[in-house]
């Protein structure tokens, strides 16, 4: 069980590394929208062809990664899961992907699944109604050329998770003399070109058995309405502690459980690539079903990390001791920019989570409120982060089809409601907040040199003999460590940490914001 979840916390951070790029992908492909929708610039800059080359080639380019994410999964779960060696690790996700694909390609071929015979017109010849035809057709596609089941990034990440296991399993391996040019790490994406189609002809049996599973649970999420809406969104706050909340993030973004649309005859399958997908062709699906896959993105999360956690900050700052207001101010200042800028929370969540299930849950509840409400008000604002970024760019730039006003609403609620219930709870309860811990607690927050700081984290993270594994994701420091009581909390508080998680038994998270890759870098330098 520890190893099991050790092994999601390091599936979770990898699953982030394709996440930083379409996120940025989708802003580009947000903005080049928005220039080029007349009801936005006018027509006469629409007419203005250069600049219109150059905004389709933008939307051009965002749209291929998106059509390419089951690939970056793939690469990115070998990535994560890899002991050494990653580079081999992620050329074997690369051929392993390619190979599965072509396995499930041949079993279908050889039960007589073609592209033709899975036309929705075929089936409706071969007497079946034009819905079930358009249910059943949507089931198969193209990936990278290749006739396949349409899996999506789930295939993705399956390819990935079995190339990163050979590889783990053979990357030092000794074959006898005369083949052993084809031993170490040679070998791997051999043995995967080897097993890996094998896995897509048992896939291509078992696949329709685990779609339709999924499709269950995305029919229930989509028949509870805004109630699944706000069940989501309560739960993934939940998990922020845990740092799983990246997997349930991705299920809906990237499954049938956020949605599945047919355009041209291609499904597109999750909530984030259903968004993307009318982005770069507002004609290819109608308003409605854009709506019904937004409810689990960044429109949610907008009121909570624009207005509702800067009032959490602004109590938290007006609660801090006398002596203590100028720590305070600059710590919970950060956390506010960081989240209404960008949507990166965890370094104000840490300062509360942990020292009050009470203010935990009230902010659980009211971000699933927040989803619940968006969804009902009939928001579309796309994309991942929820701050004033994905606001601007998703919500005002996208129009009065966006109904973005309704946010700001949402946002003059939130903030005064989580600023009185925050202080509120504070004072009446004597909760542990930055400044307001015993005097005994205090630390202080040095601004040291980087090297110095590296050094000072090593040793809270109990020295380097201790330190299996140095990684980070958005805004954690991600180490596996042998002996995780060896963890000083007081020493690397004083290095600038929000908060410590200890995962598991041998991954601790420590908290440090948008700055963590820098510190993660400077550490690892120390190391090396």
């Amino acid at each position: 069980m520890k190893n099991f979840g050790s092994k999601l916390q390091d599936l979770g951070k990898a699953l982030m590394m394709p996440i930083s790029v379409i996120a940025a992908a989708g802003i580009f492909l947000g903005l080049a929208a928005a220039l080029q929708n007349p009801n936005i610039t006018g027509q006469g800059f629409n007419q203005l062809e250069i600049v219109q080359l150059i905004l389709g080639f933008i939307r051009k380019v965002s749209g291929s990664l998106f059509g390419n994410l089951p690939l970056f999964f793939a690469v990115a779960a070998a990535i994560g899961m890899a002991k050494d060696e990653k580079p081999t690790a992620a050329f074997a996700a690369i051929v392993g992907f390619i190979a599965m694909h072509v396995g499930v390609n041949y079993s279908l071929l050889a039960q007589g699944l073609t592209p033709a015979t899975t036309s929705v017109d075929y089936l409706v010849g071969q007497g079946m109604d034009r819905t079930s035809a358009m249910m059943y057709a949507a089931e198969f596609g193209r990936t990278l050329g290749i006739f396949t089941y349409h899996m999506s990034v789930l295939g993705g990440v399956i390819a990935g998770l079995i190339a990163a296991y050979l590889h783990n399993r053979f990357y030092t391996i000794t074959l006898p003399t005369a083949i052993n040019y084809f031993g170490g790490r040679r070998f791997v994406p051999i043995i995967t070109v080897i097993v890996l189609p094998l896995v897509g002809v048992f896939l291509s049996f078992i696949w329709p058995t685990i779609g339709a599973a999924i499709a269950s649970i995305g029919q229930f999420i989509g028949e509870a309405g805004s109630f699944g809406t706000f069940l989501f969104a309560f739960t993934e706050r939940l998990l922020i502690p845990t740092g799983l909340h990246h997997i349930l993030n991705e299920t809906v973004r990237f499954t049938p459980i956020g949605g599945v649309a047919t355009v041209d005859g291609e499904s597109i399958v999750g909530a984030l690539s259903i968004f993307n997908t009318w982005l770069a062709d507002p004609s290819s699906m109608s308003l409605d079903t854009v709506r019904e896959a937004s409810r689990f993105l960044a429109q949610g999360k907008i009121p909570v990390m624009m207005f509702a956690l800067p009032g959490a900050a602004l109590a938290m700052y007006h609660c801090a001791r006398p002596e203590h207001k100028t720590r305070v101010k600059a710590l919970v200042l950060a956390g506010a920019l960081a989240s209404f800028t960008t949507g990166i929370t965890e370094p104000l969540e840490f300062s509360f989570i942990f020292v009050s299930p009470i203010l935990y849950v009230f902010h659980a509840v009211m971000t699933g409120m927040s989803f619940a409400l968006a969804q009902i008000f009939g928001v579309i604002i796309g994309n991942v982060q929820g701050g004033v970024i994905d606001f601007l760019v998703f919500g005002v730039l996208g129009g009065t089809q966006t109904a973005w006003w309704y946010e700001l609403v949402l946002g003059a609620c939130y903030f005064p409601l989580y600023y009185f219930v925050f202080r509120t709870v504070i004072l009446k309860m004597n909760v542990k907040t930055p400044g307001r811990e015993d005097e005994s607690e205090t630390v202080t927050i040095n601004a040291m040199p980087a090297s110095e700081k590296a050094k000072e984290i090593i040793e809270g993270l109990g020295g380097a003999d201790n330190i299996q594994l140095v990684d980070n994701c958005f805004t954690r420091l991600r180490v596996k460590v042998l002996d995780i009581n060896k963890i000083k909390d007081d020493s690397l508080m004083a290095t600038g940490a929000s908060g410590i998680k200890r995962a598991t038994d041998v991954d601790v998270q420590v908290i440090y914001g948008p700055q963590v890759e820098a510190i993660a870098n400077d550490v690892k330098r120390a190391l090396a």
